[in-house]
């Protein structure tokens, strides 16, 4: 075993029992290269992280031009710093006219803490609302809204107040009322398996939370940055939040989270002074790999052609009896159980493809490419699926 495996299992906390272990050297657009000089693409993005790409060279010089310039200075909110200010402006500009106000953090997790705080200080309410099989993040309140009992029974208690509804049922939408702070919801259930809402679900549920002036927070860190084929999932259902949370592509590759309401509701951080800070929310140079990232989905029209590669997939990878579902390149192949998932997944591998599986639904394989990914890529890493799925099916 060479030195820096053997290191990796010994001194790096370990997450699931059976870590891939893959070394990688270097990775460059879809491909990552490991230390054997094996290629492989990337058909995950690293969970939906490297959405133009790793190491796009736009964004490597942005980082590499601000690393010149400084670094950390202050705790967040005490300097102007340009990358900052920029990169918010760049995202307001983007949405509509309510969100106007960015609060930049380290992650999806900070970012989604961020706004259960803001909710409840804005509103002076304590329940807060969120769906089963959601998704938000690991930390203590995130995983106080996530929507399954397995990953967070051994953490309770805790946060209290909080209530779930079943996710696409118009009936349960009843349950929101005046005491509820805010409503947190997935514009897509990424992680039950990309679960996409019914038609004017989202809408009728923004229609009820106005109704009882309950804030909707809608949780864009997966779907955010052109994954769904807009910029931001909600675009798709003509509905406009009272708050959303982004993350993952959001940092082109860097750590970078954010929330984002009206300046009116994030002036309520302010009372008392200094009610939510960060010390490296908003690190410069992470905002400089963010902000030219989101450039580079703009300048090179990344935007265009996601709905035709994801007809693309959806077009090879429906075969037999599998299907596939899914919005833009946000996609999940049904293979009907775990462990023949985790079988196809390991033959992938083996073949130079990297895929992955959902924490809610690991029958689901995880289907989400770089945006800029070709259609060529997209052809080989799909013929690897199917021939993979044939064989393991036909083997005996």
């Amino acid at each position: 075993m060479r030195p820096e495996k053997e290191f990796f299992y010994r001194y790096l906390a370990q997450t699931s029992p059976a870590p891939l272990a893959l070394e990688i050297e270097r990775a460059e657009g879809s491909y990552l290269f490991d230390v054997f000089g094996k290629k492989y693409i990337d058909f995950v993005s690293g969970i939906s992280v490297s959405n133009v790409g790793h190491c796009h060279p736009k964004v490597v010089e942005a980082i590499k031009s601000q690393v010149d310039k400084y670094m950390h200075l202050m705790v967040y909110g005490e300097y102007v710093e340009s990358p900052q200010v920029q990169y918010a402006k760049r995202i307001c500009d983007l949405l509509p006219d309510n969100l106007n106000s960015v609060y930049f953090v380290n992650s999806g997790a900070e970012a989604i803490e961020g706004a259960i705080k803001l909710a409840k200080k804005y509103t002076g309410r304590y329940e807060i609302i969120a769906f089963k099989n959601a998704y938000h993040g690991s930390t203590i309140g995130a995983m106080s809204i996530m929507g399954n009992e397995k990953l967070k029974k051994a953490f309770r208690p805790l946060l209290p107040g909080v209530r779930f509804l079943e996710y696409n049922n118009f009936d349960d939408l009843n349950k929101i009322s005046k005491k509820t702070a805010c409503v947190i919801v997935e514009v897509i259930q990424a992680e039950a398996g990309i679960v996409l809402p019914k038609p004017d679900y989202l809408k009728a549920l923004a229609e009820v939370c106005k109704k009882n002036r309950t804030l909707l927070v809608v949780d864009e860190i997966q779907t955010g940055m052109g994954r769904t084929g807009k910029m931001f999932g909600f675009e798709h259902h003509g509905i406009s939040p009272d708050i959303i949370t982004l993350a993952k592509a959001f940092g082109g590759g860097m750590p970078l989270g954010a929330f984002v309401a009206s300046s009116e509701i994030m002036k309520s951080l302010c009372n008392p002074p200094l009610s939510h800070i960060t010390t490296f929310g908003g690190h410069p140079v992470c905002c400089a790999a963010g902000l030219a990232a989101l450039n580079v989905i703009i300048d090179e029209d990344l935007l265009k052609n996601i709905d035709s590669k994801s007809e693309l997939i959806k077009r090879t990878l429906t075969f037999d009896n599998y299907t596939i579902r899914g919005k833009g390149l946000l996609l999940a192949m049904d293979l009907k159980s775990a462990e023949f998932n985790f079988k196809v997944i390991e033959k992938c591998i083996q073949k130079g493809l990297i895929t992955d599986w959902f924490l809610f639904a690991d029958n689901m394989l995880r289907i989400s490419p770089p945006l800029n990914i070709t259609d060529e890529d997209i052809i080989f890493a799909c013929g690897a699926i199917k021939e993979t799925v044939i064989e393991l099916t036909y083997k005996d």
